[in-house]
């Protein structure tokens, strides 16, 4: 149905998500589809007097005031029409002027009088035979009262219900706008791709329709869930089709703009992201998305360090607040004031008058949410105010508000509030030596984190979620917790910590891993299952550095034996210089004595203190669960003062063991898809060795090819589909960074994004295919400078379902790589051989080769996952 035909108008209203605005649809239209009068708000007497005797009029009446934003006349008058249409006796008139009652209650911010005029809406229509569309306006209506009072799932039921009723009306615009208010639940509830899906299908059934508000309004909210999932090209998009909608219908475009710069700042467009904010707070029809815009350019210039910038905003952020009605987007734009403030106290500009001003507005934002008593904004400024207390040592106060927080967010189900307040009661604890009850603390912080994962694939604007602010330090400060040392003794071994801490300690890692992997692909992807190390490889040991404030920890698990930690005191800036040291070191150019001695430091650090436990245990080999910066480094170079580490074990990197699938790649079953690129492509250089590669690989195992013009991206799918292969071999161009957008593999038509590649190995038809038991990266590379660049190369293997990763750490000159990997094929060919040893045997031949015995040219393989 055209909805240009419709005779249906759609009125506006802020969805109260903080930051995130969106919209919600309430869609309404006149009492009698035969009558449509405009009616002028400035009428004279007469005019009003007979209105006043016809409630159809008046209630018409009501829709131009609420047009004109004067909502207190709305209600009035819509009263007067609910009181003609019930001495007429028409009750489903009178239910739909009460439904609108509410509607101009809820722009007033009056919620509890908006929920009792709904109410009494419902108690009418509900009692009428059949589905009345004045039913589904009702029940839109309940719908954005609920999420305004902070119930989502009770919001999603209304519009549930309305969704219904629209479908056996045949009304496709009524479904539309339920639709697209059950993705915003659906987005405040943490279900960020169901709400994707659904306003994806919106969009597919928008498409065809011609320009229209509904059309607007959809493409936005499908930008905005997007731009929460990570894909922001696809949000930018979205949201400027909406924006063209918008302008060319003379539409209020601020949220819109608001929306896209967001989507900017995710971008790292800052400019942009300013330049959006800026005209978003530049129309006063919108008040909030003003004070929001406002805000956020606040937060940006803090970001940046622009402190003046930002001070001179102040008055203006503070005028526009104090000016909102109170609602939970209020609520949430006062907190979000209240942070930037405590954040300007800690810059060059900080002034006595900060700490009042942030106490200030956030006791007026606690009140404001126990005044509409809305638990979650409750929580969110209790959470706020304590940490406040928290920066100014005022402790006792601090725990009393964050605990006080915390109950009332697990009271409200408030799950990404609870795990901050119960984070922020173990930090006071420890700063008051109450280390004990601070474990407790972090480790139910901890466990809500974990059923969290859905929540924090995305950026939360609610609460400013951001993964290395707000997440990443609760898993460090809970093993620094657990692994505080009796003593300073420096690398004193076990330190007198429990097994019990340690094995928690140890836990608290891979759960980090699989936190860090989750927000590399901004979702919760990946299936954990814990292993045993003994049912892996009974000849391996795992090790797990962690670099703390002022500490290297390890801690060591070899099968059978209890876990071992041991430490390095030095504070981290040290760790990290040493660190950016062993990799400047593998340049061929640099010192040999120095690179030597740089590694057998840090040989020192991780292996030497257990060195007689693995040789007592018939350890062959070490994997490793690194973290940071330490990822981009090849343990496979650390010296003994004698050895590298290769020629005395196996190495592997693993992101964990509860990534691990054991299984072992048998010689039989060696079926290899080879493609590569060799020659120049889309600005990147030629690779001659590659056909010599492909060509000698294919001589030793079986194997599909696909080389240059071959390679490209539907004739990989279509072989990986119809192909069966156990290993995947890319000779290509490619990089790894920590952010997914800028991982890829060159292929002759384009660059393909590590989410596709991987979807299209998931994609196989596994009842006729064998597992992807390796995958080799021969010539991409980790973006340099990048610390978490190794998730890309972790997570591609784990999301997609490959056992392991072969790739490289830096770029290695083509000849030299086309050797490793003629080799590395050749040594995996071997029976019994493991996919670990068959890499050490490579690089121990590499090692004794006069041209290539600098570790540039055989450490930088290295083996990602399972490395049996």
């Amino acid at each position: 149905m055209n909805i240009r035909k419709k005779l249906f108008k759609t009125a506006i209203l802020s969805l109260l998500l903080g930051i995130s605005t969106a919209l919600i649809i309430t869609i309404f239209s006149p009492v009698s589809a035969q009558e449509n009068i405009k009616i002028s708000v400035n009428q004279n007497s007469l005019t009003a007097k007979k209105q006043a005797s016809n409630p159809q009029r008046l209630f018409e009446r009501g829709k131009t005031l609420f047009e004109a934003a004067r909502f207190s006349e709305a209600v009035e008058t819509w009263r007067d029409a609910a009181v003609g249409f019930e001495r007429q006796g028409d009750k489903i008139k009178q239910g739909w002027s009460l439904s609108l009652v509410s509607l101009a209650w809820q722009n007033l911010g009056e919620l509890e009088k908006a929920q009792t005029a709904i109410d009494k809406s419902l108690t009418l229509l509900q009692n009428q035979k059949g589905n009345t569309e004045a039913l589904a306006v009702a029940l839109n209506n309940k719908g954005s009262i609920k999420m305004k009072m902070g119930q989502a799932n009770a919001a999603l039921e209304a519009w549930k219900q309305a969704e219904g009723i629209y479908n056996k009306l045949d009304d496709s615009a009524g479904v539309i706008g339920t639709q697209i208010n059950q993705a915003q639940a659906l987005q405040a509830m943490g279900f960020y791709r169901r709400s994707q899906k659904l306003l994806e299908s919106i969009n597919q059934s928008l498409l065809p329709q011609p320009d229209s508000q509904l059309k607007a309004q959809g493409l936005q909210s499908l930008g905005v869930a997007l731009q929460l999932v990570g894909d922001l090209s696809k949000s930018e998009e979205a949201l400027k089709e909406s924006l063209a909608i918008s302008q060319k219908l003379s539409l209020d475009t601020s949220s819109i703009l608001f929306s896209l710069g967001n989507t900017a700042r995710d971008l790292k467009q800052t400019q942009a992201a300013f330049a959006y904010y800026q005209q978003a707070a530049a129309n006063p029809k919108n008040p909030l998305i003003q004070a929001e815009a406002q805000l956020n350019q606040l937060s940006l210039h803090i970001q940046q360090s622009q402190w003046q910038q930002a001070v001179n905003l102040l008055p203006s952020i503070q005028s526009q607040l104090d000016k909102l009605p109170p609602s939970r987007s209020s609520i949430y734009a006062l907190v979000n004031f209240g942070k930037s403030l405590s954040k300007l106290m800690q810059s060059p500009v900080a002034t006595a008058s900060l700490n009042q001003d942030s106490a200030k507005v956030l006791a007026s934002a606690i009140k404001q949410a126990e005044t509409l008593e809305d638990l979650r904004a409750q929580a969110y400024g209790l959470t706020q105010l304590g940490n406040l207390y928290e920066q100014t040592l005022q402790l006792n106060e601090a725990l009393s508000l964050s605990r006080k927080a915390l109950q009332i967010a697990q009271n409200a189900n408030a799950s990404d509030i609870t795990y901050q307040a119960a984070w922020q009661v173990g930090r006071i604890l420890k700063t008051q030596g109450r280390n004990q009850e601070a474990i407790s603390a972090y480790d139910s912080s901890i466990k809500v984190l974990k059923t969290l994962r859905s929540d924090l694939v995305a950026i939360n604007r609610d609460v400013q979620f951001d993964f290395q602010e707000s997440v990443e330090p609760v898993y460090r400060e809970f093993v620094d917790l657990l692994l505080q040392p009796a003593s300073s003794l420096n690398k004193e071994k076990n330190k007198g910590i429990s097994q019990k801490n340690l094995k928690l300690a140890r836990n608290t890692l891979e759960a980090l891993q699989l936190a860090e992997l989750d927000n590399f692909f901004r979702e919760a992807c990946l299936d954990a299952k814990p292993e045993q190390i003994d049912q892996i490889d009974k000849t391996a040991a795992v090790i797990y550095p962690i670099i703390l404030n002022n500490r290297l920890e390890v801690i060591a698990s070899i099968p059978g034996k209890p876990l071992t930690s041991y430490q390095t005191n030095l504070p981290q800036a040290k760790i990290e210089a040493t660190i950016r040291q062993l990799r400047f070191s593998l340049n061929p150019a640099f010192s040999q004595q120095q690179r030597l001695k740089t590694y057998q430091q840090a040989y020192n650090w991780l292996v030497k203190p257990i060195e007689t436990d693995l040789a007592a245990n018939n350890i062959k080999t070490l994997a490793f669960v690194l973290d940071g910066s330490m990822r981009n480094i090849p343990m496979a170079a650390l010296y003994d003062g004698k050895q590298y580490l290769v020629e005395k074990y196996s190495v592997a990197l693993s992101p964990g063991l509860q990534l691990m699938q054991a299984r072992q790649l048998k010689g039989d079953n060696l079926n290899v898809i080879a493609a590569g690129l060799s020659e120049a492509r889309q600005g990147f250089k030629a690779l001659p060795g590659v056909k010599s590669e492909v060509k000698n690989i294919s001589s030793q195992v079986k194997s599909t090819l696909l080389v240059n013009e071959n390679f490209t991206d539907k004739n990989l799918a279509k072989s990986i589909k119809s192909t069966p292969f156990s290993v995947l071999h890319l000779a290509t161009h490619g990089q790894f960074s920590s952010n997914s957008r800028d991982t890829f593999i060159l292929t002759w038509d384009g660059k393909m994004n590590v989410k596709q590649l991987s979807e299209f190995l998931r994609l196989r038809d596994v009842s006729d295919s064998e597992p992807v038991e390796l995958m080799v990266l021969s010539a991409c590379q980790t973006a340099k400078g990048d610390k978490r660049a190794i998730l890309g190369l972790a997570g591609v293997a784990v999301r997609s379902g490959a056992r392991s990763t072969l790739a490289t750490l830096w770029a290695v000159k083509d000849e030299s790589t086309s050797k490793f990997m003629v080799e590395f094929y050749k040594q995996l060919n071997q029976p019994g051989i493991s996919k670990a040893e068959a890499l050490r045997q490579t690089q121990i031949i590499f090692l004794k080769d006069k041209q290539f015995t600098h570790p540039f040219f055989w450490a930088p393989f290295i083996l990602v996952g399972n490395w049996i």
